[in-house]
């Protein structure tokens, strides 16, 4: 897999879906050959990723990431393989676990036994796509359809979990094919995440999962300013648990240290970090610049790498 890029909404488009295939057609032909959507309430990034896979054909498309809690996983399964079939073949799906607190805030939901609830869902996401029977019972999820769970012309999609704690990483190694970690540095990709995902994958007897290290990034000749908007926006992450402990893990004061600020150079080294601690890959999440031109030269940065 190529390193990629993560795309958002324009605002100031008139249409959203041509914005974002605009967008994805732009860095197609800068050399990126991989996008990433973030789900959200005004989009779906499933059924995005399929439309920009069918418009810029031989573009890699993937969800970064969609939260498992506010959806089925049977309903997962169908929009994944659509959006397969209309990419063909070149969809990537990316799951996450959802933060507790913004999901009882916006659908009203508080689930609890995460971990045993990514378990199952992978669990029939994989009997899906793998044997086309989507038939299971467990302490989470009891399903028995009778109707067809396979889309004809499909191809395997690949699964990634934003996993970043020991026991999601030990669920993911067994069942996913990789993680896709926000804000895990360098030396939490290297010390921790590698080896326990890797572990766990081994001891499945699965390949070794894929760890794409997912960086924001800011492009800018103005560092000092480029910092402080880089903080501004990722503030809200420290407020979230489970970034707080990766945070912690990694051992920095200031969340500016894990974003690759700064000139071209500047931000390929950063990006390098990830790469030397062993992550396969890294995404280039642009944060908001100051100016429009920062985020193509961002989208050029992913394409030299």
């Amino acid at each position: 897999m190529p390193t990629g890029v993560m795309l958002r909404v324009n605002p100031s488009t008139d249409n959203a879906i041509d914005g974002l295939i605009a967008d994805a057609r732009r860095v197609h032909e800068l050399g990126v050959r991989q996008i990433w959507l973030a789900q959200q309430v005004d989009i779906d990034a499933i059924a995005v990723a399929g439309l920009i896979g069918a418009a810029v054909p031989g573009l890699g498309v993937g969800t970064a990431v969609v939260p498992i809690n506010p959806r089925h996983p049977l309903l997962i399964s169908a929009a994944a393989q659509t959006a397969q079939a209309a990419a063909h073949g070149n969809f990537s799906l990316g799951l996450g676990l959802g933060a507790r607190v913004i999901e009882h805030h916006a659908f009203g939901i508080d689930r609890t036994n995460t971990v045993q609830r990514l378990r199952e869902y992978l669990q029939v996401l994989r009997g899906a796509f793998e044997k086309g029977d989507a038939t299971f019972h467990g302490d989470e999820y009891s399903i028995d359809v009778q109707w067809p769970v396979r889309v004809a012309g499909g191809t395997p999609i690949p699964i990634y979990v934003a996993a970043m704690g020991p026991k999601a990483l030990q669920v993911t190694g067994e069942l996913a094919d990789g993680t896709l970690p926000y804000l895990a540095g360098p030396r939490t990709i290297g010390e921790f995440i590698v080896p326990t995902i890797n572990d766990a994958a081994e001891s499945a007897g699965r390949p070794q999962p894929r760890v794409i290290a997912m960086v924001p990034v800011l492009v800018s000749d103005d560092v000092e300013a480029a910092r402080k908007t880089a903080a501004e926006q990722l503030a809200f992450y420290a407020t979230i648990p489970s970034y707080q402990k990766v945070i912690a893990r990694e051992g920095v004061s200031d969340l500016t240290d894990l974003a690759a600020v700064g000139s071209e150079d500047q931000v390929r080294t950063k990006l390098q970090t990830y790469l030397d601690a062993g992550a396969a890959d890294v995404v280039l999440s642009p944060l908001q610049p100051e100016r429009a031109d920062d985020l193509e030269r961002t989208w050029a940065v992913a394409a030299s790498l």
